[in-house]
């Protein structure tokens, strides 16, 4: 069941004054593990309570996801090519890209890993050894 559903019922449990508790049980009867959290069936029906109407979640401010476009990918995408040695630092230098969403698109979207060598001296010190 979605969360709208779950929220429905949770909106008609409330406009008959069922307490949260029940309502939890009742869906956890019913549903098993796929049911929301006390806490999240406590305060939807605080807000039913206090005359909310709707059951969607509000609109919440911030970055939405769509910083994954075809043309930041392509350009991520140009970066590397002209330089495969460029770290993090230089590809957020170059595209406004935050740390994430350059790993986002590196690891998800273009399907690359960077890959290190490191190397050791073959003669070492009685120290080292």
């Amino acid at each position: 069941m979605t969360d709208e559903f779950n929220r429905y019922y949770i909106k008609f449990r409330t406009i008959l004054e069922i307490d949260a508790k029940t309502i939890c049980e009742e869906l956890t009867t019913a549903l098993g593990p796929d049911v929301p959290a006390y806490s999240a069936v406590t305060k939807w029906a605080k807000r039913f309570r206090e005359g909310r109407k709707d059951v969607n979640d509000d609109f919440r401010s911030g970055r939405s996801i769509s910083v994954l476009t075809d043309e930041n990918i392509e350009q991520v995408r140009q970066v590397i090519e002209d330089d495969p040695h460029s770290t993090y630092d230089d590809i957020i230098a170059e595209t406004s890209l935050s740390h994430g969403t350059i790993e986002r698109i590196i690891h998800d979207c273009l399907k690359m890993r960077k890959v290190t060598s490191r190397w050791v001296a073959h003669k070492h010190s009685d120290e080292q050894k």
